[in-house]
């Protein structure tokens, strides 16, 4: 089996769009969290929270027919992946094309605008407003495609179009690729658009915060006066490549990724299982031959609603008990859905290699239902460890479990 490691890292998100500025919001205990005035217009929506993304807009060089087939998902993808391969010293590398590099990419839904103008043909008998791209804006693996088409990627295509697992199957996936040796190079992660649509579908949950006149105070995960969470936006790619590929060229290496679980609960649609969860994390620990007491942090999936936040507790502490550092990054951006998997590896990663993990913040009083774990608060906390932890779990109970080794 080959070695997998991470040579380049981008990405979007509610608290930056570079590490330093992400690094920053985070050690400010800062949060991409605002009141969404233009939601006042959606009568029966409880929740007037989100996490956009700020000051993004596509670069020059992306031309008016480049543009044309991507909504907000896709031009967070697409423009995550060229950050990502120029990271990677790999932008304009003639390998792209060659075969070997392939693409592992998802989010929940394709551009909501695109729905928006179908639903009008739907509703008024008119075609009017659709065009040639439209479906290719709106379709569930738009990122992957448009990623690559514009880098001209002739590899296998995995969309992983899984809600909140998206990124992490991406990575996860990719991984398995290069791992059995049938591709060289992975553009891995996911991306997602922010919109109201998505905000009802918790909101028709009672899982969304309400918390709309104090946006710095919510989300909070893990704490018992949480009321749920905030969505958010944004997009991350990592380049994963094969280690011997990587050496050869003099690439810059991140971290390995030495494990990976993924499975589904079976059993509902909308409710958590800690079990199979559990499974999932002793699926990565397998996998990368590890004990629980060498991973040196965790970052949880941590979205603050009550069942989710009771089950994956449950989980960790099954497998970990009290010993191991977790937090939760959804703290500062809100739940980014098919983003988040990539947004909270490369985190982790960037984390691991600096030795300092931030604190989950508005985590005053941890859920008496909650397990005991070392849920990290205040000022974040300086750790040396080789190996960390990166957990997703989405709707339809699907799970995920990457692990990350530091590269020496």
């Amino acid at each position: 089996m080959k070695r997998v490691v991470v040579t380049g890292m981008a990405g979007f998100s509610p608290i930056g769009n570079d590490w330093r500025t992400i690094r920053e919001n985070l050690a400010a205990g800062r949060s991409g969290i605002v009141r969404m005035d233009d939601w006042d217009r959606f009568e029966g929506l409880n929740t007037r929270l989100a996490a956009p993304v700020q000051d993004f807009s596509m670069p020059s060089h992306y031309t008016r027919k480049a543009l044309r087939s991507m909504g907000r998902v896709a031009q967070f993808g697409v423009y995550a992946t060229e950050l990502a391969l120029r990271d990677a010293g790999l932008f304009g590398n003639e390998t792209l094309g060659n075969g070997r590099v392939g693409i592992a990419y998802g989010s929940s839904a394709g551009d909501t605008r695109a729905f928006v103008d179908f639903g009008n043909m739907l509703m008024n008998n008119t075609a009017d407003g659709l065009n040639a791209n439209s479906y290719i804006k709106m379709m569930s693996h738009t990122a992957p495609v448009n990623i690559g088409v514009y880098f001209g990627l002739r590899g296998r295509v995995i969309t992983t179009s899984s809600a909140c697992t998206s990124g992490s199957q991406g990575i996860g996936y990719a991984y398995e690729s290069i791992k059995s040796g049938s591709q060289d190079i992975m553009v891995a992660g996911g991306s997602e658009g922010l919109c109201a649509t998505e905000a009802a579908v918790f909101d028709t949950l009672y899982a969304t915060s309400i918390k709309n006149d104090t946006p710095q105070l919510t989300p909070r995960p893990f704490d018992r006066d949480r009321d749920g969470l905030v969505i958010g936006e944004g997009g991350g790619t990592l380049l994963l490549e094969e280690l011997e590929h990587a050496l050869a060229r003099g690439a810059r290496i991140y971290a390995e990724i030495v494990g990976f679980g993924t499975n589904s609960d079976g059993s509902h649609v909308t409710q958590p299982s800690a079990e199979t969860m559990e499974i999932a994390i002793r699926q990565a620990l397998e996998g990368a031959a590890l004990s629980p007491a060498q991973i040196g942090y965790i970052s949880a999936h941590g979205t603050a609603t009550d069942r989710g936040d009771i089950a994956e507790s449950q989980a960790t502490a099954a497998v970990f008990g009290n010993s191991t550092p977790i937090s939760s990054l959804k703290s500062y951006t809100g739940h980014t859905l098919g983003a988040c998997g990539a947004l909270e590896a490369w985190s982790a990663i960037e984390m691991m290699n600096e030795g300092w993990f931030c604190p989950t913040i508005n985590l005053d009083n941890v859920d008496p239902e909650c397990a005991d774990l070392d849920y990290l608060v205040g000022e974040g906390r300086r750790i040396d460890t080789e190996y960390v932890m990166s957990n997703n779990f989405a709707f339809g109970g699907i799970n995920t479990s990457l692990i990350f080794k530091r590269w020496n």
